[in-house]
């Protein structure tokens, strides 16, 4: 089971701004070049992030984005979310009538895969952008040196 890049790029992005911005609008390319990712990717994906409310955009000289709400407020399961991703592990809609098998029956595992699904969206709505920024030594001797 792996998240989809966007939705990887978009987390990493976001931690990015978490850790490094310090509540000052952080130009894209910062990001880009400090965490070695597409910028025009990181574009498409800032978007999404705006229209979800998760970030602002600030424009001008020392223009960039800022995180729209504290760190400790959002979830990676937020950012997923935003950028209009679902993480599962079945191969069926969760409601759906046609199970696993092509047929109204659910595959043997298919319990399994529904469990994993939610231990995977509960770790995600327990870790913050907070959380993850705080594992980046940089980001620490920033914020408290």
């Amino acid at each position: 089971m792996k998240l989809t890049a966007k939705a990887r790029l978009a987390v990493t992005a976001m931690a990015d701004i978490a850790a490094f911005g310090g509540g000052a609008p952080v130009p894209l390319s910062e990001v880009a070049r400090r965490q070695v990712l597409s910028l025009s990717f990181l574009e498409q994906v800032f978007g999404s992030l705006r229209r979800a409310g998760l970030v602002e955009s600030r424009r001008g000289a020392a223009g960039g984005y800022v995180l729209a709400r504290e760190p400790s407020d959002v979830t990676l399961a937020d950012v997923v979310a935003a950028v209009d991703e679902e993480v599962r592990t079945t191969a069926c809609a969760p409601n759906g009538t046609v199970g696993c098998t092509g047929t109204s029956e659910r595959c043997l595992t298919h319990g399994l895969w529904r469990d994993l699904d939610g231990h995977i969206e509960g770790f995600l709505s327990s870790r913050t952008l907070a959380d993850v920024a705080a594992g980046v030594p940089e980001a620490r001797s920033i914020a408290h040196g």
